[in-house]
């Protein structure tokens, strides 16, 4: 096991940033700290990297108890979401600034520094630009000399925090790709912290998904995006529809009405017996929309088509049932040539997922 975190509690006054975290990383692995602003993925990157300290619990790198150890100690790269370059520097300075700064008994000789800053440079595509100061490259420049100078004491453990935050949207999807490839060729275990749901689907190997301090879920992408353990990673991920109305037996009610039949399932871990309270939560691509005179469904309008690449997003307004709430669906573009704004359509769903609604 490369990172152990076991019983970690922090807190700012008497706001519980983290609360009694446990959580093993694998060797190798490139892991995806992911959530909203302030659920305590930077502040448990910080611990883990020694800039913070935690009030309770532990951090084992590699076996040893690291808890304690300064962050010189712990032999950890940490790439920040703005660089952090010194300005003053080119692009070879910066990279070979931590092996320079060593203790004289474990720095290596300068020719040894200035073979390993080339093998670098070269791995992030940027020897060509050794000479050059910070000021004179790009953003996602700047980032891979940010990864070069980390990965230049040969780390145990490789921590990002945001490391594409700054980045415009284009810039952010070339790198993050090369991000993957990157660590496919080295292999350094790494956390990456990020906001961005579809960054960590992409890039990790698995992905941490936290709430108010707490880990609501583990796993792969697949696993978080198709089987989400709470309605909160439900929601975190991806667009999702919400009916709330209670569990029949043909199915999943909205007053007189069916929103789909029994392949709608329940959460796992509750019993929704029949007649139950529940909030079914649907994906826009799992939302069918059906003629006004169709039997079965939930009545609504289209009130806009907003073309999106191949796909079609058709957003709807409720009626009857769920009068004013707001809808999205997601069709083919030839699936949505039967239908436009203003009309009446009926929505069925194909899939969904039940949760007990608690407000009933």
């Amino acid at each position: 096991m490369s990172i152990q975190v076991q019983q970690l509690n922090k807190h700012f006054n008497q706001y519980a940033a983290l609360a009694d975290i446990n959580l093993d990383f694998h060797d190798g692995e490139l892991v995806a700290l992911l959530g909203p602003s302030g659920c305590g993925k930077t502040t448990l990157l910080r611990i883990i990297a020694g800039l913070e300290q935690a009030d309770t619990g532990r951090v084992i790198i590699r076996g040893e108890d690291a808890s304690d150890l300064h962050v010189r100690e712990r032999n950890v790269g940490f790439v920040f979401q703005h660089y952090a370059l010194f300005r003053h520097m080119t692009v070879f300075e910066n990279v070979a600034f931590g092996l320079r700064v060593k203790p004289r008994s474990e720095r290596p000789a300068e020719a040894t520094i200035r073979a390993r800053v080339k093998e670098l440079l070269d791995l992030v595509q940027l020897s060509h630009v050794a000479e050059r100061y910070p000021t004179q490259l790009s953003g996602g420049q700047r980032q891979r000399v940010a990864l070069a100078r980390a990965l230049a004491v040969q780390p145990k453990v490789l921590l990002l925090d945001e490391p594409f935050g700054a980045l415009d949207a284009q810039v952010r999807k070339e790198l993050r790709r090369w991000l993957r490839e990157l660590h496919d060729e080295l292999h350094v275990t790494s956390l990456f912290v990020t906001h961005d749901q579809e960054e960590a689907l992409e890039v990790a190997d698995r992905v941490v998904l936290m709430n108010a301090g707490k880990v609501e879920q583990i796993g792969t992408p697949a696993e978080v995006y198709d089987q989400p353990a709470s309605p909160f990673v439900h929601r975190f991920l991806g667009s999702v529809n919400q009916f709330r109305g209670r569990v029949a037996e043909q199915g999943f009610g909205v007053g007189d009405h069916l929103l789909g039949g029994p392949l709608l399932g329940n959460h796992a871990g509750t019993q929704l017996i029949q007649g139950s309270a529940a909030i079914a939560y649907v994906r826009p691509h799992e939302l069918e929309l059906l003629p006004a005179d169709a039997s079965g469904g939930i009545a609504a309008t289209i009130t806009r088509l907003l073309p999106m690449g191949p796909r079609i997003r058709v957003e709807l307004r409720g009626n009857g049932d769920t009068n004013d709430a707001h809808f999205e669906a997601e069709l083919s573009k030839e699936a949505a040539r039967t239908f436009q704004p203003g009309q009446s359509v009926r929505l069925v769903a194909r899939q969904a997922q039940l949760y007990p609604d608690y407000q009933i």
